[in-house]
Parts: C-alpha cells; sequence; structure tokens
C-alpha cells in the first residue's frame, strides 16, 4: 500500500498536465463546433472535395460531421493519440525508472517481492489512467453540453470517451511490456513517441484501405472506432476481447521478465 501511494503521489504532477492537455484539446476543437454548424451544408462540400481515402484516415463521415457526435467522433481520434501517449509514457517509465534513478538497490533490499513491486506500480498507473479519464468525462460533457444546439445520446457520447480509458490500457501494458526487455533505458520518450506514433500511422493507413479490415488488429487505434459507437450504442466484440487480450499479455510478460530478469541499480 505504501508503494501505491508513493507512486500516486509522485505521478500527481504530471497527470493533472496530461489532464490539462486533454481538456485543453478537447476545449479548442469544441470552440468550432458553433460556428461549423452556422453553415453545415458548405462545410460538408469542403470535406466532400477531400479524396475518400483522406476522409476514411481522418476518420471523417460527411453525412453526421455536423451532428455532436459526428463531429465529436472525428476529433477524438486526435484526443486518444494524446492519451496513449500519457500511457504509453507511463508504461515505459513505471518500472524503468528505478534502474534510470539509481533507486532499484534501495528498493529491491524492501522486504517485498518484485511481484508485488509491478502489482503496486501497475495499480497505481491504472488508477491515474482511471482518475484522467473521470476527469476528462466530466469537462467533455460539459462542454458538449454547452456546444450543442439540438439533443444527443449521452450514452452513445459516454461509450465513446471509454475507449479512451481502453485505449489507455492497452498502451500502459504494452509499455510496461517494452520497458522490462531494457536493462536499463536512458530515455523514455524516444521509444514511448515512437511506438505511439508508428502504430498511430498504421492505423490511419488501415482506416483507408477498406479491402483488409483485419489488418486492423495491428494497430489498438483501430480497435475501437467511434462511428461504429455512435452508428450501433456498442462496441466490436472480436476487438474488444482483442485488446483484453493484448492487456493480459502485456501484464504477463511484464510481469514474467521483471520477476527474472538482473536488475543493475548503476
Amino acid at each position: 500500500m505504501n508503494m501505491f501511494l508513493h507512486e500516486l503521489k509522485a505521478m500527481r504532477k504530471s497527470t493533472l498536465i496530461w489532464i490539462c492537455a486533454l481538456i485543453g484539446m478537447t476545449a479548442l476543437y469544441m470552440s468550432i463546433y458553433p460556428s461549423m454548424t452556422v453553415d453545415a451544408e458548405s462545410f460538408r462540400k469542403l470535406l466532400a472535395g477531400y479524396p475518400p481515402s483522406v476522409r476514411a484516415m481522418l476518420g471523417i463521415r460527411l453525412e453526421s460531421i455536423t451532428s455532436m457526435l459526428g463531429f465529436y467522433s472525428f476529433i477524438f481520434s486526435f484526443i486518444v493519440l494524446g492519451g496513449a501517449i500519457q500511457a504509453m509514457i507511463m508504461g515505459v517509465s513505471i518500472l524503468s525508472k528505478e534502474t534510470r534513478e539509481r533507486t532499484a538497490d534501495f528498493l529491491l533490499v524492501k522486504p517485498v517481492s518484485r511481484q508485488s513491486i509491478v502489482t503496486a506500480k501497475l495499480l497505481a498507473a491504472g488508477t491515474v489512467l482511471f482518475i484522467t479519464n473521470a476527469v476528462f468525462y466530466a469537462a467533455a460533457a460539459g462542454m458538449a453540453g454547452l456546444a450543442a444546439k439540438e439533443a444527443f445520446d449521452h450514452w452513445v457520447f459516454f461509450l465513446i470517451n471509454l475507449t479512451l480509458f481502453f485505449v489507455q490500457l492497452i498502451f500502459l501494458a504494452l509499455g510496461a511490456a517494452v520497458s522490462v526487455f531494457f536493462n536499463k533505458l536512458k530515455g523514455v520518450l524516444p521509444i514511448s513517441l515512437g511506438v505511439v506514433f508508428g502504430l498511430y500511422v498504421v492505423g490511419a493507413l488501415m482506416a483507408a484501405d477498406d479491402s483488409s479490415s483485419a489488418a486492423r488488429v495491428l494497430s489498438p487505434f483501430q480497435y475501437f472506432s467511434p462511428a461504429y459507437v455512435v452508428e450501433h450504442a456498442g462496441y466490436e466484440t472480436p476487438f474488444l476481447l482483442l485488446g483484453a487480450v493484448v492487456v493480459a499479455i502485456g501484464a504477463a510478460l511484464t510481469y514474467f521478465i521483471y520477476i527474472r530478469k538482473d536488475i543493475h541499480a548503476v
């Protein structure tokens, strides 16, 4: 419990920064929506001039882009990208920081098992992501309510936002699993940004190619389509299960390797 609370305290500043960043990004996009609805038809014609592949990559659906849920589905891909970066950085750093900051010797001589260390750190990271999503959803729902000129389905709006938490859990597990393969990481940002942006680009390219839906498994960004959520008020079960499997495998690898690896303090 002490380690869990210590990790929460250590991450409180960065968590606040990420929450403010996600809310600020959403506020910026939401500020565009009222003016866009004033001349909705012209806006649709403008977007119709984009090639279909580009519209697919950006998640633009002409038939619903001027509705609150349609517009939010479009901007949500950028919000998820920011959330994925937060989770990936957290996953990579949560265990590797002990060797980077040369505190591994202090931690590992304590009467606590390595399994307990991993559990406490992952639970703390998961709690931080839950808090991030709870605060973000409250802010986003408030902004959507103020910006919308007509009623929208709040349950569907909630389901769209919940996918942010799912994607973050996936990248948290991926980040933790990646970090334990290195004896010492000099920097967290290069590998975190490389993995996130790499998978984001892969996901964008897959979205532009409708001929191979099976390729969506390569990118967690394509597991939860906001457009599908809006249309069906639910998730695609195969990809929901796939996301759970990725999280389970990532967590299992983290435990398996961290418990057995040689950890150098210096």
